[in-house]
């Protein structure tokens, strides 16, 4: 009961928490969330303080130390948890945004044909591609009591996407005003290409400077710098080792690691 209590009070502190929860498809209530974050904290930061007692043990350290470890390590395990919601948004909207394209010139289509708004909705829900499946939630609204207009707009506010959100408000502007719903969804759609081109021109300039810093620092760097050191160590007489040569060769795979996170990260997810 008390659990309970201090997990409703502590949810307080997150206001939107309810909200990005919703976002990212985690079906918990924010007290419940609290409770999982507290629980994963304190597990893991319990098998790290005693992690930290056998080091300790081994270098003579006080052990009154390790209150404070598991108070450090409670601390960051809990914000990395609670951070793990951001996460998943961040990853439903690359989702979104790599076939919201696609999504929406489907319907167009589909509306061109004839076909009227909802129907378009549940051809759109039922196609292939990632995408579809969140045209599919608001056609699971509407098939649940809600009228088209709601659903579109509760869409738009737990849409993780923003391009998304503004396909699904061209729409539901156009149902308010009692226009045509073709209009408005083809000039939005010509609207997030142009955005989707300069953003590819934007990662084409930023790929460059990659490019340049990888030669650089992961190419020309550790091989001429190899070479200079065999060239030198074979002058001095310097003792060249396994291990020494291992070290080396772990600090360039972290390095090749790292620009293939940066070029993968830097990539943007758009599909003409």
């Amino acid at each position: 009961m008390f659990e309970i209590s201090f997990a409703n009070r502590a949810s307080a502190y997150f206001p939107n928490l309810k909200k990005d929860l919703r976002i990212a498809h985690i079906h918990s209530t924010p007290a419940q969330y609290i409770r999982k974050s507290f629980a994963f904290a304190a597990i893991y930061s319990f098998f790290f303080m005693i992690l930290f007692f056998f080091v300790f043990k081994k270098s003579g350290t006080s052990f009154f130390l390790l209150f404070p470890v598991f108070i450090a390590s409670f601390i960051l395990l809990l914000f990395f948890h609670l951070a793990g919601i951001k996460s998943r948004i961040r990853k439903r909207e690359r989702e979104i945004d790599k076939e919201v394209l696609f999504v929406g010139r489907y319907m167009l289509v589909k509306l061109y044909s004839g076909r009227p708004l909802l129907n378009a909705l549940i051809e759109t829900s039922e196609s292939r591609g990632i995408g579809a499946k969140y045209i599919k939630e608001i056609v699971e609204d509407i098939s649940t009591g809600s009228t088209i207009e709601e659903a579109l707009n509760s869409a738009m506010v737990y849409s993780p996407s923003e391009k998304l959100r503004k396909i699904l408000f061209y729409i539901n502007n156009a149902l308010k005003l009692g226009i045509d719903v073709t209009k408005p969804l083809e000039s939005v759609l010509e609207e997030i290409t142009k955005e989707d081109a300069i953003e590819i021109k934007k990662y084409g300039k930023k790929l460059n400077t990659l490019v340049i810093f990888y030669m650089l620092l992961a190419v020309i760097i550790p091989s001429l710098g190899a070479a200079i050191f065999v060239v030198i160590a074979s002058f001095i007489n310097f003792p060249v080792n396994l291990s020494g040569l291992m070290v080396i060769i772990m600090f360039l795979v972290i390095l090749e690691l790292i620009f293939i996170a940066l070029f993968k990260s830097s990539r943007p997810l758009v599909n003409l």
